[in-house]
């Protein structure tokens, strides 16, 4: 083979830096966050993988978890065990209860990762509570171990993904096909490897052949080993047999004295029928008795109520006969009530002008009175007058 060029050596150290992801570097925020949730998702698995740990010297981590903590571990170790019980019960009891255990297994599933994700919100707050906690339980499950390192596997596959660009990928392809072309050498190589394989499996069955006869030696003694085996077999089944025959006695005796309580049941049993038929037939006696009871009352309740109803017709027919009645009455009581509002009308009209007339009267007379009075009053001082010029003439006279 000759030296290989400059240039494919600069394909293949570069191909070699696609396919170690420790040459990959984030170069965009995207990747960068997609890496980060796959890197906190596997801080996230470890810190779950501890926790079944952590539950179990759970005094000895009181102190360093705090009360919160710790409360949410004795929660979430009470929950698997509910689990674990559920899980147990399903496989010992029926189908019956399939659906309901199922139901069950559910919820419980639904707050088992709640409760875990409680926990590992909790734990991921403080950071340096989360390293003690990996110095101090570092071993975990061989399942959980064998996971964590295929996620993290997948986080690399995913992060070569993310920063392959489309120039690497046709590299990585050509890479492949070389050693594909690589693998097409080998596998001839292999047949022609296999061509001798099977002159050395020829001559190994020749050895083989050998072997054979010792074998047959063995299988002979094998044969010894059988007969004896068979006449252990022989024991065994006479030791059954005798087995056999004294729990077949056992079991006739208690067939025996189950046939007895058998008798002694069917006795009660015919002395609790007897019993029983002579409490029914006072039974009937009374039934027909309070039957006979029922049926008069019935016939008197419908005669009495045929009466009642005679006396609810006749009663109803005199109420529809006052209430029409009742009906003529309100009506000329309406008339009768309009005609005496006319006539209390008239009255007081009649009383108001007799009033104004006995009013227009007095006041007449009053004034008719004191014209009369000052009518006489003037006549008198018209006479007084008269009479006073009269004895003033009448002195005149005498003196001249």
């Amino acid at each position: 083979m000759g030296t290989a060029t400059p240039k494919k050596a600069t394909i293949a150290l570069d191909t070699m830096k696609v396919l170690d992801p420790r040459w990959l570097k984030p170069d965009s925020i995207e990747t960068e966050r997609i890496v980060s949730v796959l890197d906190e998702t596997i801080a996230k698995l470890e810190l779950s993988c501890l926790i079944p740990r952590i539950i179990d010297s759970l005094d000895r981590f009181s102190g360093l978890l705090g009360p919160e903590i710790t409360s949410n571990l004795i929660e979430h170790q009470k929950l698997s065990n509910k689990m674990e019980h559920l899980l147990t019960s399903s496989e010992e009891e029926d189908t019956m209860k399939a659906e309901e255990q199922r139901v069950s297994l559910c919820l419980l599933e639904q707050h088992l990762k709640c409760s875990v994700r409680n926990i590992l919100r909790l734990l991921l707050a403080s950071p340096s509570l989360c390293e003690a906690l990996k110095r101090e339980v570092w071993a975990r499950k061989p399942p959980a171990e064998a996971f964590i390192k295929a996620f993290g596997e997948f986080r690399n596959f995913m992060l070569e993904r993310l920063l392959t660009s489309p120039a690497e990928e046709e590299e990585k392809v050509q890479f492949m096909q070389d050693v594909s072309l690589r693998i097409k050498k080998n596998t001839e190589t292999i047949t022609a490897l296999q061509a001798e394989l099977v002159a050395a499996i020829w001559t190994r069955d020749e050895e083989l052949q050998k072997k054979d006869n010792m074998m047959k030696d063995l299988k002979n003694s094998m044969q010894d080993l059988a007969e004896d085996c068979e006449t252990n077999i022989l024991q065994i089944k006479r030791e059954g047999e005798k087995r056999q025959k004294e729990e077949l006695q056992a079991s006739r005796a208690r067939c025996a004295r189950l046939q007895q309580d058998i008798q002694q049941l069917g006795a009660q049993l015919k002395k609790l029928v007897v019993e029983h038929r002579a409490s029914e037939l006072a039974l009937r006696k009374r039934k027909c008795r309070v039957e006979m009871e029922i049926l008069n009352w019935i016939q008197k309740y419908d005669t009495d109520m045929a009466e009642k109803q005679a006396e609810y017709e006749e009663v109803h027919a005199a109420y529809t006969k006052e209430k029409d009645q009742l009906s003529l009455l309100m009506e000329k009581h309406a008339l009768l009530l309009q005609e005496y509002s006319q006539i209390e009308e008239e009255r007081r009209i009649c009383q108001e002008k007799k009033k104004q007339a006995m009013e227009e009267l007095t006041t007449m007379t009053l004034a008719a009175t004191r014209i009369q009075a000052f009518w006489r009053g003037f006549l008198i001082r018209s006479t007084f007058k008269l009479k006073k010029k009269k004895k003033g003439k009448g002195k005149g006279k005498g003196k001249g």
